[in-house]
Protein backbone atom coordinates (compact mmCIF):
# COMPACT_ATOMS: atom_id res chain seq x y z
CA UNK A 1 0.00 0.00 0.00
CA UNK A 2 2.88 2.35 0.86
CA UNK A 3 4.48 2.03 -2.59
CA UNK A 4 1.14 2.47 -4.36
CA UNK A 5 0.33 5.65 -2.48
CA UNK A 6 3.83 7.04 -3.05
CA UNK A 7 3.55 6.29 -6.77
CA UNK A 8 0.25 8.17 -6.84
CA UNK A 9 1.89 11.15 -5.09
CA UNK A 10 4.86 10.99 -7.46
CA UNK A 11 2.49 10.78 -10.43
CA UNK A 12 0.61 13.89 -9.28
CA UNK A 13 3.91 15.74 -8.82
CA UNK A 14 4.97 14.64 -12.31
CA UNK A 15 1.71 15.86 -13.83
CA UNK A 16 2.07 19.21 -12.07
CA UNK A 17 5.69 19.57 -13.21
CA UNK A 18 4.60 18.64 -16.72
CA UNK A 19 1.77 21.14 -16.84
CA UNK A 20 3.99 23.94 -15.54
CA UNK A 21 6.70 23.07 -18.07
CA UNK A 22 4.24 22.99 -20.96
CA UNK A 23 2.26 26.07 -19.91
CA UNK A 24 5.10 28.53 -19.81
CA UNK A 25 8.84 28.56 -20.05
CA UNK A 26 9.05 31.42 -17.53
CA UNK A 27 8.42 29.19 -14.49
CA UNK A 28 11.81 27.49 -14.49
CA UNK A 29 15.33 28.89 -14.56
CA UNK A 30 17.21 29.28 -17.81
CA UNK A 31 20.13 26.87 -18.04
CA UNK A 32 23.12 27.51 -20.31
CA UNK A 33 25.69 24.89 -21.33
CA UNK A 34 23.91 21.86 -19.85
CA UNK A 35 24.59 18.51 -21.52
CA UNK A 36 21.00 17.25 -21.17
CA UNK A 37 19.37 20.54 -22.11
CA UNK A 38 15.99 20.13 -23.80
CA UNK A 39 13.37 22.72 -24.47
CA UNK A 40 11.31 23.22 -21.29
CA UNK A 41 8.19 22.27 -23.20
CA UNK A 42 9.81 18.92 -24.07
CA UNK A 43 10.68 18.38 -20.40
CA UNK A 44 7.09 19.25 -19.55
CA UNK A 45 5.75 16.58 -21.89
CA UNK A 46 8.22 14.03 -20.52
CA UNK A 47 7.11 14.69 -16.94
CA UNK A 48 3.43 14.79 -17.87
CA UNK A 49 3.55 11.43 -19.64
CA UNK A 50 5.61 9.82 -16.86
CA UNK A 51 3.23 11.26 -14.26
CA UNK A 52 0.15 9.82 -15.93
CA UNK A 53 1.80 6.41 -16.31
CA UNK A 54 2.90 6.50 -12.65
CA UNK A 55 -0.69 7.24 -11.62
CA UNK A 56 -1.93 4.22 -13.59
CA UNK A 57 0.74 1.95 -12.10
CA UNK A 58 0.03 3.30 -8.60
CA UNK A 59 -3.63 2.35 -8.94
CA UNK A 60 -2.55 -1.05 -10.28
CA UNK A 61 -0.37 -1.64 -7.22
CA UNK A 62 -3.22 -0.70 -4.89
CA UNK A 63 -5.48 -3.15 -6.74
CA UNK A 64 -2.85 -5.89 -6.43
CA UNK A 65 -2.27 -6.34 -10.17
CA UNK A 66 0.63 -8.67 -10.92
CA UNK A 67 2.05 -6.50 -13.68
CA UNK A 68 2.12 -3.41 -11.49
CA UNK A 69 4.97 -4.44 -9.17
CA UNK A 70 7.54 -4.90 -11.95
CA UNK A 71 6.23 -1.93 -13.88
CA UNK A 72 6.40 0.18 -10.72
CA UNK A 73 10.07 -0.64 -10.15
CA UNK A 74 10.98 0.08 -13.77
CA UNK A 75 8.95 3.29 -14.01
CA UNK A 76 10.19 4.57 -10.65
CA UNK A 77 13.76 4.01 -11.89
CA UNK A 78 13.01 5.82 -15.18
CA UNK A 79 11.36 8.67 -13.27
CA UNK A 80 14.34 8.84 -10.89
CA UNK A 81 16.70 9.24 -13.85
CA UNK A 82 14.44 11.83 -15.50
CA UNK A 83 14.32 13.84 -12.28
CA UNK A 84 18.09 13.61 -11.91
CA UNK A 85 18.44 15.11 -15.39
CA UNK A 86 15.78 17.71 -14.46
CA UNK A 87 17.73 18.70 -11.31
CA UNK A 88 19.22 22.01 -12.59
CA UNK A 89 15.79 23.32 -13.61
CA UNK A 90 13.94 22.70 -10.32
CA UNK A 91 16.24 21.29 -7.66
CA UNK A 92 13.78 21.07 -4.74
CA UNK A 93 10.99 19.25 -6.57
CA UNK A 94 13.49 17.04 -8.38
CA UNK A 95 15.12 15.99 -5.09
CA UNK A 96 11.72 15.26 -3.55
CA UNK A 97 10.77 13.09 -6.53
CA UNK A 98 14.15 11.31 -6.47
CA UNK A 99 13.67 10.47 -2.79
CA UNK A 100 10.11 9.22 -3.41
CA UNK A 101 11.26 7.07 -6.31
CA UNK A 102 14.07 5.52 -4.26
CA UNK A 103 11.65 4.63 -1.45
CA UNK A 104 9.14 3.21 -3.96
CA UNK A 105 11.81 0.97 -5.49
CA UNK A 106 12.80 -0.21 -2.03
CA UNK A 107 9.20 -0.83 -0.97
CA UNK A 108 8.30 -2.74 -4.14
CA UNK A 109 11.40 -4.93 -3.96
CA UNK A 110 10.91 -5.89 -0.30
CA UNK A 111 7.14 -6.18 0.21
CA UNK A 112 5.35 -9.48 -0.44
CA UNK A 113 1.67 -8.64 0.15
CA UNK A 114 -1.25 -8.95 -2.25
CA UNK A 115 -4.13 -6.61 -3.00
CA UNK A 116 -4.80 -3.64 -0.75
CA UNK A 117 -8.15 -2.44 -2.07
Amino acid sequence: MFAGVLLLVDGVLGVLKGISGIATDDVFARINHYVFKFDLTAWGWIHLILGVILLIVGFGILKGAGWARGAGVVLAAVNLIANFLWLPYAPITALISIAIDAVVIWALCTDRQGAVI
